[in-house]
C-alpha cells in the first residue's frame, strides 16, 4: 500500500509542476501568486512547487526593478537560464530563419535568409540546427518546422509556392532530438488563438493567404489538424471556378481566387512568377487606380465568401487574419464584408463571429512552432526525460 501512496504522491506533485510550467510559459513574467490564483493552488503548495521546479533549473524567479510605488515588487517567474530550449525553423515561400527560444517564448537567437526554393536548402538549415545543438548541448530538447506546404508526418507532400514534392526534412533532425513539421499558417493559427487576436475564444479559426490560402481550426487550444497533420488546406477547397486547375491537381480551388495570381487574372495579366510581391504592388496601387481596386475588391470579396462557408460548417467564435488576408480586409473591407454576410446562413447575420487582424504577424509561425514543441515537453515524459541524468 505504501509504493501505491508514494506513487500517488509523486503523480500529484508532477501535475502541479505541470500545471505551473504550463502557465508560466503561457503567461511569461506572471507572478507565482498569479500562477497560485489562475491554478487554485494554495500559497503553501505554489511555493513549493516553485522551489522545486528551481532547483530542477526549469524556472526562475526575477524581481523587477522599483517604480518608485510602495512596497516591493512581487517576482516574475522566467525561464530558467539554464532550462530547456527548442530549436524553430521557418521555411517561407522565398526566406528562411532559424531561432532558438526558451520557456515563455524568449527569442534566444535567430538567423535568417533567403532562398531560391530548391530543398538544397535543407543543408544550410541542417548546419544552423546543429550550431544551435552545440551552442546550447542538452539544453536543446526539440526541433520544430514550419513550413509553407502540406505536411504529412515530417515530409511535406506539396509546396506549390517552392515546387517541391515529397520533400524530407529529416536533414533538419540531429541524432537524438525529435523533429516536428507543420504547416506555417496552421502554426500561426495556434499561436493567434493562444496568445494573439483569438486568445480568450474557445473555437478560432485562422486564415492566412500568401501563395493560396492556409490556416486551422484551434479548439480549446488545440489545432484541429486531421489523422496525418494535413488539416487546414482550406485552400483547396472548390469556392473557386471549376474551369480552372490548381498546381495541387483539383479543379476550382479558394486558392486561385484569392491572392496575386487572382488580381493579375482580374486585370487581364499573365499569372506572376510571385504571386505574393504582385499581389502587395496591387494593392499599393488600389487607392489610385481603379483597375486595382477593381481586382483587389474581386479577391476580397471572394476571401468574404470562403469565410462566411467555413464560419457556417466550423461555427467559431472568432475569425483572425494574417498575411495578404490582412491587407485584403484592410485595403477593400466594404468588399470582404459583403461577400461574408452575403454567404452566412441567415440566422448567423445578426451576430456574425468577428473578424480580426493577427495580432502577432510574421512572428506567428515561430511562435506556433515553439508552442507545439514545447506542448511535447510539458509532459509527464518530457519532465522525466529533462530530469534524467
Amino acid at each position: 500500500m505504501q509504493p501505491k501512496t508514494a506513487h500517488s504522491a509523486r503523480a500529484l506533485r508532477s501535475q502541479g509542476a505541470l500545471a505551473v510550467l504550463r502557465y508560466v510559459h503561457a503567461h511569461p513574467s506572471a507572478t507565482r501568486a498569479d500562477a497560485a490564483r489562475a491554478l487554485g493552488l494554495s500559497s503553501g503548495s505554489a511555493t513549493e512547487i516553485t522551489t522545486r521546479l528551481k532547483a530542477a533549473r526549469l524556472v526562475d524567479e526575477d524581481t523587477p526593478p522599483r517604480t518608485g510605488g510602495r512596497g516591493r515588487p512581487s517576482p516574475a517567474l522566467t525561464a530558467h537560464p539554464e532550462g530547456p530550449v527548442v530549436c524553430v525553423v521557418d521555411i517561407g515561400h522565398q526566406r528562411w530563419r532559424v531561432a532558438a527560444i526558451e520557456l515563455g517564448g524568449g527569442l534566444l537567437a535567430e538567423d535568417d535568409g533567403r532562398h531560391s526554393g530548391s530543398p538544397r536548402i535543407l543543408g544550410t538549415l541542417g548546419d544552423h540546427v546543429s550550431a544551435l545543438r552545440t551552442r546550447y548541448g542538452r539544453r536543446l530538447r526539440a526541433v520544430s518546422a514550419c513550413v509553407a506546404g502540406t505536411v504529412s508526418g515530417t515530409t511535406v507532400v506539396q509546396a506549390s509556392g517552392m515546387g517541391w514534392r515529397d520533400v524530407d526534412l529529416e536533414p533538419l533532425k540531429p541524432p537524438g532530438i525529435p523533429l516536428l513539421v507543420g504547416n506555417d499558417a496552421s502554426l500561426a493559427g495556434l499561436a493567434e488563438a493562444r496568445r494573439g487576436a483569438g486568445a480568450g475564444a474557445r473555437v478560432v479559426l485562422h486564415l492566412t493567404v500568401e501563395v493560396g490560402v492556409g490556416g486551422i481550426l484551434v479548439v480549446d487550444g488545440r489545432p484541429v489538424d486531421g489523422a496525418t497533420g494535413a488539416g487546414g488546406e482550406f485552400g483547396h477547397m472548390p469556392f473557386g471556378d471549376p474551369a480552372l486547375e490548381c498546381p495541387c491537381g483539383a479543379r476550382g480551388c479558394w486558392d486561385l481566387e484569392v491572392d496575386g495570381r487572382a488580381m493579375a487574372r482580374t486585370l487581364g495579366r499573365r499569372a506572376p512568377r510571385d504571386p505574393r510581391t504582385a499581389a502587395g504592388q496591387i494593392i499599393a496601387t488600389a487607392a489610385t487606380v481603379p483597375a486595382a481596386r477593381t481586382a483587389v475588391a474581386a479577391a476580397a470579396h471572394a476571401l468574404g465568401r470562403g469565410i462566411g462557408a467555413l464560419v457556417n460548417a466550423l461555427d467559431p467564435d472568432v475569425v483572425t487574419l494574417s498575411g495578404l488576408a490582412t491587407d485584403l480586409a484592410e485595403a477593400s473591407p466594404v468588399a470582404l464584408e459583403s461577400g461574408y454576410t452575403a454567404a452566412l446562413m441567415r440566422y448567423r447575420r445578426a451576430a456574425p463571429p468577428p473578424v480580426r487582424p493577427t495580432a502577432l504577424g510574421t512572428q506567428g509561425p515561430l511562435t506556433g512552432a515553439a508552442d507545439a514543441a514545447f506542448d511535447t515537453l510539458l509532459t509527464e515524459d518530457g519532465l522525466t526525460a529533462w530530469n534524467a541524468p
